[in-house]
């Protein structure tokens, strides 16, 4: 893994993606579809203890999750589909409720991810974060043009935010081990690919030398007086 460059808590934030019931926790979809659930769960840790650096830096922290509209318009035929031949048809009821459903106990964030009050949550009916969401506008607001990407899957939803991200100019560190594919064959494949070309999706980190980078940050109050 490659040595993070430094963060300027001005223009960087911590894009913490789909760390929900529904990929996490016991009876959500990605356990009504026969994954093991384990990886996602190990990686609660790192992505606390990246939550904490990141809060105690000053950066935009953004929060995703994945579902859909109760009534499913808006989620395309061929993703239903796709759900339904996994064994998990979203919108289907589990114990947690309607599979990847707004609202639903399963949709929301597991609780040691709790987002803090102001920071953002953005729900979105894809697999990448930018995808028919405001995401692009907050960053833009924010003045953020560097990313540091982790959560689930590496595969899916992080390699698509990440993709999505690179397209539109953003400089971005994926944290190698505070993400989790839903195979664990796939979580080497998945985290190799972004350093090809000399880096052509950035750069992958551990969450020991992110959090060490981003203790170098002075907090912004901190840095104005």
């Amino acid at each position: 893994m490659n040595t993070p460059t430094a963060f300027d808590p001005a223009s960087t934030a911590l894009i913490v993606i789909d760390m929900q019931r529904d990929f996490c926790s016991p009876g959500g979809y990605a356990h009504q579809a026969g994954i093991d659930i384990a990886p996602m769960q190990a990686v609660v840790p790192q992505v606390q203890r990246l939550l904490a650096a990141a809060r105690a830096g000053g950066l935009l922290v953004v929060h995703t999750r994945e579902g859909h509209l109760p009534d499913l318009s808006d989620c395309p035929p061929a993703k239903l589909a796709r759900s339904v031949a996994a064994g998990a048809p979203i919108g289907s009821y589990g114990p947690l409720g309607r599979l990847l459903v707004r609202g639903e106990q399963g949709h929301d964030l597991v609780d040691a991810l709790r987002p803090l009050p102001g920071e953002a949550v953005i729900d979105k009916p894809g697999y990448g974060a930018f995808y028919l969401t405001g995401l692009d506008s907050l960053l833009t607001r924010q003045g953020v043009r560097q990313l540091i990407l982790c959560g689930v899957t590496t595969e899916v939803c992080v390699h698509s935010t990440l993709r999505e991200a690179v397209d539109r100019g953003y400089t971005c560190t994926t944290v190698g081990d505070a993400t989790a594919a839903s195979q664990p064959e796939l979580q080497a494949p998945a985290l190799a690919m972004i350093g090809v070309e000399g880096g052509l999706f950035g750069r992958v980190s551990s969450t020991d030398d992110t959090v060490e980078a981003l203790r170098a940050v002075a907090p912004v109050e901190v840095a104005e007086k």
